[in-house]
């Protein structure tokens, strides 16, 4: 079975001015931390909510040092179980994030997808065994150069 897992960061930027300035640089610092390795992470802005219900940006601002909601979403292939994936991504995403908060927000089980990949690389398989065949009976049909010169 196959994840798609969505965990939300907490990442502290520090001299900032503006909430769209500390968004920028929090994307830019996560995406340094987890390149080249985790390149297939999607980094988006989270969605952060008061008590009352009211969306709230996803930066807050404090003494020019803001802290940063960032959603990362990425896809685990081949586990048993949801659990199974959140673990995998927190600990993927954690070794990379050092000293950034994580909470895994949701888990979307990809099955359907997973069936369709199956199909296509069956009929890929196939479509280059039929390749193979072809180039075999182009062999046989066509004479050798040294025929044609004779």
């Amino acid at each position: 079975m196959n994840c798609r897992v969505v965990v939300e960061a907490a990442v502290p930027v520090f001299d900032v001015e503006t909430e769209d300035e500390a968004i920028r640089i929090a994307i830019s610092k996560t995406g340094e931390m987890l390149n080249p390795d985790l390149n297939y992470v999607e980094i988006n802005m989270g969605e952060r909510t008061s008590p009352s219900g009211e969306e709230l940006p996803p930066a807050f601002i404090a003494a020019d040092e803001a802290l940063v909601a960032l959603e990362l979403e990425m896809t685990v292939f081949n586990v048993e179980r949801e659990e199974h994936a959140s673990r995998i991504a927190r600990k993927e995403i954690g070794q990379r994030l050092e000293n950034i908060p994580l909470e895994v927000l949701n888990v979307d089980v990809l099955e359907a997808e997973d069936e369709d990949e199956d199909e296509a690389t069956e009929e890929r398989d196939e479509n280059e065994e039929v390749a193979e065949d072809d180039e075999n009976d182009e062999d046989d049909v066509l004479p050798e150069f040294e025929d044609l010169i004779e």
